[in-house]
């Protein structure tokens, strides 16, 4: 299964492609570690966001969105151009999205920690929580087959 984990903060999405199989995780080679909305983004920028993440959906043959949820109020609140960037990504066609929760995440990887050094994946410091939920997702995924 190919799956892009998703970290969403302030106009970015930032991302990290992971391939499930045969049991085995993989880190493929991807173009892009992050998408970027503008801040005062309109209809037409909202629509050019949307057409580019489904053609790097396409591109890459994913077949399962997972993002972190972000809390609507508080201090850890999101903001709303961050909304516009999860909203935008959930209506995506021919891709199913699903959103993990901070303490959801939390507790599978507290369960299944991982086994490697993140250092050791060759990823960018600041994928690290989308690599966590992609991994987290995949995990969990792989124990309801």
């Amino acid at each position: 299964m190919r799956v892009c984990g998703i970290e969403i903060k302030a106009n970015e999405a930032i991302i990290c492609l992971m391939v499930l199989k045969d049991g085995l995780f993989e880190l493929p080679e991807c173009r892009q570690t992050r998408f970027t909305l503008s801040k005062d983004a309109d209809s037409e920028q909202m629509q050019h966001f949307q057409f580019t993440f489904a053609k790097f959906i396409q591109d890459y043959k994913i077949e399962q969105l997972v993002i972190k949820e972000r809390p609507q109020k508080g201090k850890f609140a999101g903001g709303a151009v961050g909304f516009k960037i999860e909203a935008a990504l959930q209506l995506i066609k021919d891709c199913r999205c699903s959103l993990m929760s901070a303490s959801e995440l939390k507790e599978l990887l507290k369960r299944n920690p991982l086994q490697i050094d993140f250092k050791a994946t060759g990823l960018k410091i600041f994928q690290e929580t989308a690599f966590s939920t992609a991994y987290a997702f995949s995990l969990n995924s792989l124990r309801k087959i």
